[in-house]
């Protein structure tokens, strides 16, 4: 799934250039003019970093900062002015990832965001299953609460750990590849270090949801580069 970005700003312009530019890389993206704007977002959806802004009219961008930290552990680049070096810091030290001083570049603000990304990807990951109480794709349904996988037809089918967390994995990115490094990273799979452990775990788990295991039409091989879920996905 693409990120969902929520930029905290009170200033209109930096609010639509950033929606803007993060739009057009394909990321979700919602915007806030205060805290309590912020609020009604994260109670309605899932965001997996928020860029703030440090002087909000309503509250302090650092009381914010801290209370995102204390409460629900999303990534936070925070927005500040070149004179304002005391509340970088103090930013920093209640556990801001990041900071990008205005005026800023669009180009430095995404690396910035892509490299905090990068370094929480398994809290989004976590956080993301932790709230998704089912995935449905092709007819089929897995609960994440009772890890129960129940076919077409109604009926369940039985899946061991490691099956359960390589199917998460794709689900989680439908229909784009995976390398074998990136499903034995994202599905856990460090019991079986081998690359070829992947090919075993693929096999066993087309065996269960596919019509004919040697003509997979969900889980697809892509030559040379990896794996990939050939549906779309729903979650509830």
């Amino acid at each position: 799934m693409e990120a969902h970005i929520l930029v905290v700003d009170d200033d209109a312009a930096i609010r639509d250039l950033v929606r803007e530019y993060l739009a057009e890389h394909d990321y979700q993206v919602s915007v806030a003019e205060t805290g309590a704007e912020m609020d009604k977002v994260l109670a309605a959806d899932i965001v997996d970093l928020v860029i703030l802004d440090l002087k909000l009219p309503d509250e302090d961008g650092l009381a914010i900062a801290r209370r995102l930290r204390e409460s629900l552990d999303i990534p936070i680049i925070i927005l500040t002015g070149r004179k304002e070096e005391a509340d970088r810091v103090m930013g920093l030290e209640l556990g801001a990832d990041d900071y990008v001083t205005k005026p800023f570049s669009q180009r430095e603000l995404m690396a910035r965001i892509k490299a905090v990304l990068r370094r929480t990807e398994g809290k989004r990951a976590s956080r993301r299953e932790n709230t998704v109480r089912a995935y449905r794709f092709s007819g089929w349904e897995l609960n994440t609460g009772t890890r129960r996988l129940k076919a077409p037809d109604g009926k369940n089918v039985d899946l061991t750990n490691s099956e359960y967390a390589l199917l998460v994995a794709f689900l989680r990115a439908p229909q784009k590849i995976l390398s074998r490094d990136q499903l034995l990273e994202s599905s856990r799979l460090h019991d079986d270090i081998y690359d070829r452990s992947i090919d075993v775990q693929i096999l066993r788990l087309r065996r269960k949801v596919e019509d004919s295991p040697n003509q997979p039409k969900l889980i697809r091989t892509e030559r040379g580069s990896g794996y990939y879920l050939d549906s779309p996905v729903e979650t509830v």
